[in-house]
């Protein structure tokens, strides 16, 4: 199925709504005479949505002694219903979000689980990438593993499942990644172009393009159905930590310890513009969901914003007093959430630069972070050993 980006722009007379449907109509000729009432109704809801105020504060729900060993990673599932914890125990743990209960774990690794996921928007499975160089498949819903991936010659680092929860990408220390058969089991592809170890990977949003980020200083640009490269993106002067699609599947940004972000056409594999202002370390980057703005996490103790349209930086979210690890949006796009070493996660303003809320209380550095599909709970992963849910 072809995906299709609509900007909808800020609209409150009944005026404005007939021009919005006629200008839609006129570029969508899916959208039939039939379906212009249903298309009109949606319209409104998301006015409603992006108009409410939001100026919600979250409170710490529950401290979850999650391992007896510290966190890797967490995720949720589409909905925020249950989430997932990765942890150098060896195990990955299900967790229910309104009540704090684990649901199952999930053993058989052996060695440390280091990169999980859903695979949304269904979550029905979990795909689990650990040091013992294989990756696990897993019924979220049952506890039971379906598959265990083996290939790889060394830690797997990252991975990803495909939007249609057909294939599972895993990259990989070794150099390599794989594509993998959700169905089957079975290996559909290895990627190899990469000179060191691939430290992230991204779909993009209709699942043909896989985009890879290494030590090498490069990111690649891989055909899915082929396992062929199509472009590969050189001009970082040091390790990438970060690679990302945007929604529409028209941009990547990649971070890099260079201090710089870069952002590129996904089409022509050219560089678009060279993201500047950190005095150190980018470790993390991520788009908004409408891939309007772009946010970066660096070992400066700072966060930027910045638009994908001038690529100017909108604004500096300065406070954390160490390195930011992990960097990401809400659904609204209206905030930004950050995790630091300094044992804080902090909220900010997204048109301001404002940190709206320090969210205190882990007693080790926090190395990732989450908002839920709705925006209003936060879940934070320690090294402390522990996970906080926040409402």
């Amino acid at each position: 199925s072809e995906v299709r980006l609509i900007r909808l722009f800020y609209c409150c007379s009944t005026s404005l709504y007939a021009s919005l449907l006629s200008d839609i109509r006129a570029a969508e000729p899916l959208i039939t005479s039939s379906c212009v009432e249903q298309v009109k109704v949606l319209i409104c809801k998301l006015q409603e949505k992006v108009s409410q105020k939001d100026d919600r504060k979250f409170y710490l729900f529950r401290a979850l002694q999650a391992h007896i060993l510290p966190l890797t990673n967490v995720a949720f599932n589409k909905s925020g219903s249950s989430f997932i914890t990765g942890s150098y125990d060896r195990t990955c743990k299900i967790w229910d979000t309104a009540s704090g209960e684990e649901l199952h774990t999930l053993e058989g690794h052996r060695n440390v689980v280091y990169a999980i996921a859903f695979n949304n928007p269904y979550g029905d499975k979990v795909a689990t990438g650990s040091f013992d160089k294989t990756c696990k498949l897993w019924s979220a819903e049952t506890g039971k593993c379906f598959y265990t991936f083996r290939g790889h010659t060394a830690e797997i680092v990252c991975l990803a499942f495909n939007p249609q929860s057909t294939l599972v990408a895993t990259g990989s220390m070794d150099t390599m990644a794989k594509l993998w058969d959700v169905e089957s089991g079975k290996e559909m592809s290895t990627l190899a172009g990469h000179f060191a170890e691939i430290i992230s990977l991204s779909f993009n949003t209709t699942g043909d393009r896989l985009v890879t980020g290494s030590f090498d200083h490069t990111a690649i640009l891989w055909d899915v159905s082929t396992g062929s490269k199509v472009h590969v993106l050189t001009g970082h002067r040091g390790e990438i930590s970060c690679v990302q699609f945007n929604w529409d599947c028209s941009l990547i940004v990649t971070a890099s310890l260079d201090k710089t972000c870069k952002v590129w056409d996904a089409d022509s594999g050219q560089c678009l513009a060279t993201l500047l202002g950190h005095n150190d370390e980018v470790l993390d980057v991520c788009f908004n969901y409408t891939g309007q703005l772009i946010a970066t996490a660096s070992a400066d103790g700072t966060s930027r914003v910045f638009s994908t349209e001038t690529f100017q930086c909108l604004c500096q979210l300065e406070g954390h007093k160490g390195e930011i690890s992990k960097v990401c949006f809400n659904p609204q796009g209206s905030r930004v959430l950050t995790a630091s070493v300094d044992k804080a996660a902090r909220v900010w303003c997204v048109n301001t630069g404002v940190c709206l809320q320090v969210l205190e209380g882990h007693s080790d550095e926090i190395f990732s972070c989450a908002f839920n599909y709705e925006g209003d709970t936060i879940i934070t992963g320690s090294k402390d050993n522990t996970c906080r849910i926040w409402h």
